[in-house]
């Protein structure tokens, strides 16, 4: 799942382009979001729509700093649909800016001007597009930190809220998009995050965060997903595009990034430091309970068998999950050590590699 960390790379699917109309209204009919509230799980963002929304949000952080000193956040809504092949998925196609600026804490907007600009945006639409407004996407651009800002303020929740209860219930699911656009600029590459809002008398699960873990530590969720923390969800976030489009990235990206490749070191970087914490915890707390459970040593012969599908099966043989079932503690702790040690050695294959190729005397 794309966390508000970022988003999955680009999905061919030339498919996203045409829909069955008749399919769509009868799904639209039949609103099937309306009896569960976390039913959307995934949303798929043409390439367009996701240039057009960081480059709003980057003017935004640009045009702040020259007039006040202090980037502005910037607002504006997306037009799409909920997919008739996979109900549980939206299809975001295009964006359009708003002239809405605000700070951290509240967004700034002329009403009437807004109103004024949306009514006369959507009457356009309907002569030249198929598709409705389907969400509104808005920046955080809040010092770059270990964690994404991409999260709902309560008044992100509010505003979410409003819209959801009036679109979902006319067969249009509403979906809220987050830009983080100095964090974009500093990782290379963008950072979004894609939230529904739960209903007023809908109890999220105890100490359960919008990407659907228990944390009981009250500040550390707070930090991370703000106030507001158990009042919405993350969704799945992926990119499609054309065959032509990815045939053309995959020409210019053989061509120039490597020039990327060479002056960015991920493993050095402090998120990476922290996820390779997190899983070293929780293997220790996987061997403490297997020895608490009268299982002292770990066999080798056991463990390697296990150890090798693992951080070959998954995406790019970074130890995605495995199809075979549950694994027993055994297997799932050296799935958890090798996805570490590959994760390390990746690392330094790559600075041992920049080190030959820039100081070869060394």
């Amino acid at each position: 799942m794309a966390t508000a960390a970022g988003a999955a790379a680009p999905t061919t699917q030339d498919d996203f382009y045409t829909f069955d109309e008749t399919r769509l209204e009868q799904l639209r009919q039949e609103k099937p979001w309306m009896a569960d509230p976390k039913f959307i799980k995934k949303v798929m963002v043409s390439p367009g729509a996701a240039m057009k929304m960081l480059m709003h949000a980057i003017s935004g952080v640009e045009r702040g700093i020259k007039t006040g000193g202090v980037p502005v956040e910037i607002m504006g809504l997306m037009i799409g649909r909920p997919d008739p092949e996979d109900p549980t998925r939206l299809v975001v196609t295009d964006v359009f800016p708003l002239p809405i600026e605000g700070a951290e804490t509240r967004v700034l907007a002329d009403d009437a001007e807004v109103m004024n600009y949306m009514i006369q945006l959507g009457e356009n639409l309907e002569l030249t597009r198929k598709e409705r407004f389907m969400g509104w996407y808005h920046s955080h651009p809040f010092e770059v930190d270990i964690h994404s800002h991409c999260f709902m303020s309560a008044m992100d929740v509010s505003t979410q809220l409003g819209w959801q209860r009036l679109e979902d219930r006319n067969g249009n699911p509403w979906l809220a998009v987050v830009v983080d656009p100095l964090r974009s600029i500093a990782k290379g590459r963008p950072e979004f995050g894609a939230f529904r809002v739960y209903p007023p008398e809908y109890n999220a699960p105890a100490d359960e965060t919008p990407d659907f873990k228990i944390v009981t530590n009250d500040s550390a969720r707070v930090e991370r997903w703000g106030s507001c923390w158990n009042r919405y969800y993350i969704l799945e976030m992926e990119y499609y595009m054309s065959s032509t489009a990815a045939a053309v990235l995959g020409t210019l990206s053989r061509s120039f990034l490597w020039m990327s490749n060479l002056t960015h070191a991920p493993g050095g970087e402090q998120e990476a430091r922290e996820k390779a914490r997190e899983q070293i915890g929780k293997m220790r707390e996987k061997i403490k309970g297997m020895v608490d459970h009268g299982v002292p040593q770990l066999s080798l012969q056991r463990l390697q068998p296990s150890a090798t599908p693992s951080s070959l099966s998954g995406p790019r043989g970074r130890g995605g999950p495995s199809r075979g079932g549950t694994r027993n503690g055994d297997a799932e702790t050296a799935a958890i050590s090798s996805d570490v040690a590959v994760d390390a050695l990746l690392h330094q294959v790559t600075q041992l590699a920049k080190a030959e190729v820039f100081n070869p005397s060394t």
